[in-house]
């Protein structure tokens, strides 16, 4: 059976026109004339969750950021394309294949939310991606689409947690990405009310009362933004038809590591993992077995015996992990799960931003008892202190990745007690890092990860 796209359908869009051709404006035609509400019940029929990683329904993130009246302030919608996910490619493939309906979807949930500033950000170093995107803002702005909502491309660093939502508002707004307290929809862009921030907005002063109200912000993955427009033309029931009930539509998958070949394709929900893992990866090589797949660095890790798990998420969920991202990186049986464990510890423990105990105490603690570990591992005395700091780790964590190190070490656990489990590993040389670059069919990995120090500089090369 064909395989149905709607993010990478066809040829990449060149330009506006192309995009017209294909139908494009018309889900911003139909959004204006459903109005705000309209929409809203069209995305909540339509069942679509964010795309991010975690996966949240989509209406109902839209409708707490359009509710609460004028007297919450401003409203603003970011569009996230900060990609740094280990193992995940499928923002940048996208904004290349077509960046056009990213933006309409950007403005389409302007429109829902009543908003009148958008930003979209991605990284400075993602050059090709910004020049699709420049292209885009500027075509659709000069066409007449935007009408009196006002677009900016935001450029930041290469930080893993710009990609953070709370992190990534702090970026906006000219700051380095260290995660504020509370979430986009209660504390939003530009006010000057308390936040407890990294910086608490020091030296800002209010220009307008909307500057004192929370002015709550809706931010989503560029890839739930492009699906917007697809939801809208075609209908909510529509893309309910493809999918799972808990899961409807597509989504954009990466896959990478010990397989044949590495690839991003779009698929629908439902297909089993290791249907994706054949057709993007070419399976393994001769001889070679599936031992574990990391769906990105926010999940427990699916096992070779559980490949057959829908990527769903309800399917992902059932088996304890979850799809993340849908960026899955496979590990053959090769892998010794202590330099894997090592190798995810160490990316979260550098990547994290030390403003509170959970990473400053947690995280790199896990990594220095990991990283010390021999070549016979722990003994039962070190792994149950290994394990009494996982259970703390998320102790006033201001963002979601001391979880993830509780999530992803853990589910590594059983096979460091089990010595049976790592008879017969390679140590080999395991790189953690965001990917580079896609040549020659495989993701080359950034190199530099492996020379980052905790305070985001590098070790000389």
């Amino acid at each position: 059976m064909a395989r149905r796209r709607l993010l990478l359908d066809g040829e990449a869009v060149p330009s506006l026109d192309a995009y017209r051709a294909r139908g494009g404006g018309e889900a911003l035609t139909i959004a204006r004339r459903l109005g705000p509400d309209g929409v809203l019940d069209e995305l909540e029929i339509s069942g679509l969750r964010g795309r991010g990683g975690a996966g949240f329904p989509a209406a109902v993130k839209w409708r707490s950021i359009a509710g609460g009246g004028d007297g919450v302030g401003e409203r603003f919608v970011v569009a996230n394309g900060a990609e740094g996910e280990p193992g995940t490619f499928k923002d940048r493939t996208l904004i290349l294949h077509d960046p056009y309906q990213v933006i309409e979807g950007v403005l389409i949930a302007a429109l829902a939310i009543g908003a009148r500033r958008a930003f979209v950000a991605t990284k400075a170093a993602f050059a090709p991606q910004v020049e699709a995107l420049t292209r885009a803002i500027g075509e659709i702005t000069a066409a007449g689409w935007a009408d009196d909502v006002e677009i900016a491309l935001v450029q930041g660093p290469d930080e893993y947690l710009f990609g953070e939502e709370k992190a990534l508002l702090e970026v906006i707004e000219g700051e380095e990405p260290l995660p504020r307290l509370f979430p986009p929809y209660v504390y939003g862009l530009f006010t000057v009310n308390p936040q407890m921030g990294w910086s608490a907005g020091a030296g800002r002063t209010a220009r307008d009362t909307s500057e004192v109200a929370s002015n709550p912000t809706l931010v989503n993955n560029v890839e739930t933004l492009a699906t917007v427009p697809h939801v809208i033309r075609n209908g909510g029931e529509w893309y309910r038809s493809m999918g799972t009930p808990e899961s409807p539509g597509t989504v954009v998958c990466t896959v990478s590591g010990d397989t044949v070949r590495h690839g991003v394709d779009e698929f629908e929900l439902g297909t089993p993992l290791e249907e994706v893992l054949l057709e993007l990866g070419g399976g393994l090589p001769a001889g070679r077995a599936v031992r574990y797949v990391l769906s990105g660095v926010a999940n427990p890790v699916v096992r070779g015996p559980d490949i057959g798990v829908p990527v769903s998420y309800e399917g992902l969920d059932a088996i304890g992990s979850g799809m993340g991202s849908a960026g899955f990186v496979v590990y053959d049986d090769r892998t010794d799960p202590l330099e894997l464990a090592t190798a995810v510890s160490r990316f979260l423990g550098v990547e994290s931003c030390g403003q509170c105990p959970a990473c400053k105490l947690g995280c790199t603690e896990i990594t220095a008892m990991l990283t010390t570990a021999g070549d016979e591992g722990y003994g039962p005395a070190e792994l149950a202190v290994l394990d009494a700091r996982l259970d703390r780790v998320t102790d006033a964590s201001r963002c979601f990745l001391p979880s993830q190190e509780q999530r992803v070490i853990r589910s590594l656990l059983p096979d460091l007690r089990d010595p049976a489990a790592r008879h017969g590993a390679e140590r080999r040389g395991l790189l953690v890092a965001e990917i580079h670059a896609w040549h020659d069919g495989r993701f080359e990995l950034d190199e530099r990860q492996a020379r980052k120090r905790p305070d985001w500089t590098y070790e000389p090369g």
